[in-house]
């Protein structure tokens, strides 16, 4: 719309014509383009009429569809605002010879089309003057300012929803047991999950090297801690699988992660049923190995008493054995039976040598007595030997896998707890990294 002082008449001297419409292209038309146009300027326009009123008014509502370029900021894609410009100016004219106003700040809203991608925040109208160094003259225009923002409930559902099940997957790998053998698979899984994730993301965002969008960047700190998080499992694998073989857990890191043993201890108890079911048998044997030797009449037992009391104390040397709680300890007690066994051959032969003679015989009681006595000791010596180095070598060796065991499990319980503490520490950066990308940052923008 602009002022023409050549079309101005007095509509009484004209039949009260008070307006007309007239061909576009036979009166004066302003050079006016858009500078940020990004179509092509040998379009045209369609020739509409230009309704022309006595005043010298002239408004020309010419029908176009205008194509702008603007520079789209993705930063925070796709919680994004954009702010766009039309900017408005003759092409050849300067502020001398057409002046360019705007009748008002505001927008006419009304016929306004709802878009499903983009919500219109505002227009605004602002009328610049640009002075050059070259010129004297005034170069004004009118540019308008459009603001929208991207509509998020799509890309809710298809972009980030996904991105934080997948990031919860990755917590999944150090809940699997070591054992499982899929801890790995798991990790490498979701890796490559997110790598595809990637590319289809960055099919839809434009591209560019001056912003980084935060959804790119989310998933770099997810795809970085999922690469760690792999790492991380081929270390505890590590640990888990090390055995005796190798070396015992350093007792820093021992008193540092496992502290206590008692779990440990009531696991090593478990392993031990089985021993101390082999020595209830050893002590029903030494029981009945005993009775058979002592069972004499009560005529020819001077001192039974005395008799009694050692094969007593090694009845009960066995039973302390069997109650010890460890190898060691079994090992240790062990060696009290060879006393109590050589105690109670002692016994047998001052029982033997103390014996009275039978003179109605006529045979020397010394002879006899030591016949008798060459014959019983080797009866009652070698089953308490034979069981002794038997019994000496089971706990030898039930000592060495006791070790071997302990330090087994001491490794697989330090693994456990690495696990766990990775578990944690991962948890913690993907909660931190998912409320600083997706919801700290996006709030932050219009600020």
């Amino acid at each position: 719309e602009w002022q023409d002082e050549f079309l101005v008449w007095d509509p009484p001297e004209f039949n009260n014509i008070t307006k007309l419409r007239i061909p576009c292209h036979k009166i004066w038309l302003p050079d006016m383009v858009l500078y940020n146009n990004a179509a092509e300027y040998t379009d045209g326009l369609m020739p509409a009429n230009a309704m022309v009123e006595p005043t010298g008014n002239v408004f020309w509502p010419v029908p176009t569809k205008l194509q702008s370029s603007c520079k789209v900021d993705v930063t925070y894609f796709p919680f994004d605002s954009q702010v766009c410009s039309l900017k408005f100016g003759s092409w050849t004219y300067d502020g001398f010879q057409v002046d360019i106003t705007n009748r008002t700040s505001e927008v006419d809203l009304s016929n306004y089309i709802v878009n499903g991608e983009w919500e219109l925040i505002y227009v605004r109208c602002v009328r610049n003057v640009v002075r050059y160094a070259c010129c004297v003259e005034p170069f004004p225009d009118v540019t308008f300012y459009i603001k929208i923002r991207r509509r998020t409930l799509y890309y809710m559902y298809n972009v980030v929803f996904p991105c934080v099940m997948m990031s919860a997957l990755t917590l999944l790998v150090f809940c699997l047991p070591p054992d499982s053998g899929e801890k790995i698979a798991l990790g490498i899984t979701v890796l490559l999950a997110f790598s595809v994730f990637m590319l289809a993301v960055a099919e839809n965002l434009p591209e560019t090297s001056e912003f980084v969008p935060l959804i790119s960047i989310y998933l770099t700190i997810v795809m970085f801690l999922t690469s760690v998080s792999v790492i991380m499992t081929v270390f505890v694998l590590n640990l888990h699988h090390r055995g005796p073989q190798k070396h015992p857990v350093p007792p820093g890191l021992k008193k540092f992660f496992l502290g206590s043993k008692e779990g440990f201890d009531a696991h090593c108890m478990a392993r031990n049923v089985s021993l101390k079911v082999t020595l209830d048998n050893l002590a029903q044997e030494l029981r009945d190995e005993i009775q058979l030797e002592n069972g004499v009449s009560e005529t020819d037992n001077v001192n039974t008493n005395s008799a009694l009391s050692p094969s007593s104390a090694l009845i009960e040397t066995v039973e302390e054995i069997n109650n010890a709680s460890n190898a060691t300890q079994l090992l240790k007690n062990c060696t009290n039976i060879n006393s109590a066994a050589n105690l109670t051959s002692s016994v047998h032969e001052n029982n033997t040598s103390k014996k009275p003679c039978n003179h109605t015989t006529g045979h020397s009681c010394s002879g006899r007595t030591g016949t008798q006595q060459s014959k019983k000791l080797p009866k009652a010596r070698v089953p308490y030997e034979d069981a002794l180095l038997s019994l000496t070598k089971l706990l030898e060796k039930h000592e060495v896998e006791e070790k071997e065991f302990g330090e087994m499990q001491d490794w697989r319980r330090l693994a456990q707890v690495v696990d766990r503490i990775l578990f944690v520490f991962f948890f913690l950066a993907t909660v931190t990294s998912t409320l600083a990308v997706l919801v700290i940052a996006p709030a932050t923008q219009d600020t």
